[in-house]
């Protein structure tokens, strides 16, 4: 799922293709993305792009909208403007192609129509998660925040009081968009690793100083990556946008050396997620147990780098 950092490179792509360009049409692939029916779609069509948000992990384009003569004007600051709202989900990308790019092949779900060119949804798999709203107003789209406090408009304490609200895992809770705005399983795996804490240490058990550790790399790692997709982005299209990195510390990376001491990176497997960290460097050396082998092992599984090497070897 594309993340903060994945998201701010496609806003700042947008920036300079469809800011003050005018909507001329919407074409939907899949009706089964458009998820709200008031306002209609239509009403977006030949009004010009205004303001570009990132909505936790949505992307909002807004548009110039008129207000139905019944309803009172809005207050200052929200000038009845339409809203389209992007959820890509897991597999939802976007791409910039030619004007009136042909919607071609079962994925492509949607071509947003602009005089420059056409902004196009595509959603790989059989799944169709992605999904696009049309709102009214600040209020309604701010409605549509999960709530997670933005990590770059919080301190340590508001940071620490948002992620203490339930005792869970580090893991669970990095990647709750109800504590945290913006981060998922791919950028979780980064700062854990950078923080040089375990995943599945509670957050009820961190001492003072871990908790300094994890939010000064939360902030890092995510300006880190932010100016590295940024830069690539003004550059060219973010055309493949993707979770799995080469310049990744540990996400996508098992069994290949760990950058900073050198053990090979270890992994928790579970639905259609993994997650990736450093045993030396967060766990004290102990080998987290994998769900799907441990129910094989039981009581045989290994609890050090030593003990997995051993038996691999077997």
């Amino acid at each position: 799922m594309p993340e903060l950092p994945d998201i701010s490179a496609y806003i700042t792509a947008l920036e300079s293709r469809i800011m003050g360009q005018t909507l001329e049409s919407v074409r939907l692939g899949s009706v089964f993305l458009l998820r709200s029916v008031d306002p209609p779609l239509s009403a977006v069509e030949g009004c010009a792009v205004r303001r570009l948000r990132r909505i936790g992990k949505r992307i909002a384009i807004g548009v110039d909208g008129e207000l139905p003569p019944q309803q009172p004007r809005p207050v200052a600051g929200d000038p009845g403007r339409l809203w389209l709202v992007l959820h890509l989900m897991i597999a939802g990308r976007l791409h910039w192609k030619a004007p009136s790019a042909k919607l071609a092949g079962r994925n492509a779900l949607a071509a947003f129509d602009f005089p420059k060119g056409s902004l196009v949804l595509t959603e790989a798999g059989s799944k169709r998660r992605a999904s696009l709203y049309v709102v009214r107003g600040e209020e309604a789209l701010y409605a549509m925040d999960p709530g997670g406090v933005e990590i770059f408009e919080t301190n340590l304490d508001g940071f620490r009081a948002a992620l203490t609200a339930e005792n869970r895992t580090l893991k669970r809770a990095m990647t709750d968009p109800r504590l945290i705005s913006g981060v998922g399983n791919a950028y979780s795996d980064e700062i854990l690793h950078a923080a040089q804490l375990s995943p599945i240490t509670l957050t009820h058990k961190l001492k003072p100083e871990e908790w300094e550790r994890l939010f000064a790399a939360t902030r890092d790692t995510m300006r880190l990556w932010m100016d590295r997709l940024g830069a690539e982005a003004m550059k060219a299209f973010p055309e493949k946008v993707t979770a799995f990195r080469p310049e990744m510390a540990v996400h996508g990376r098992f069994n290949l050396p760990c950058p900073r001491c050198g053990e090979k990176v270890q992994r928790i497997r579970y639905a259609d997620n993994e997650t990736n960290y450093c045993a030396k460097c967060q766990t004290g050396g102990k080998v987290l147990a994998d769900r799907s082998l441990s129910r094989l092992l039981g009581s045989d599984w290994p609890r050090t780098l030593d003990e997995l090497e051993a038996l691999k070897r077997k």
